[in-house]
């Protein structure tokens, strides 16, 4: 097999994924999560928490 083959229809979700806003999580909803995973010993998932905490509180932050 050579190469991914993408369907146009992956390509019509993913730009209308890109167009839309989705809002994020509270803070304390997320900071429970992120408690949640520290305790599982998930570090991927702790991650992906604080960088969304950091998205929700400081919205500048990231931003070109």
């Amino acid at each position: 097999m050579s190469g991914f083959v993408r369907r146009p229809t992956e390509a019509a979700a993913i730009r209308a994924a890109a167009r839309s806003t989705r809002p994020l999580p509270s803070v304390p909803a997320l900071l429970a999560a992120l408690l949640v995973a520290n305790d599982r010993g998930d570090r991927e998932a702790v991650t992906l928490c604080a960088h969304r905490v950091v998205r929700v509180a400081a919205p500048e932050v990231g931003e070109q």
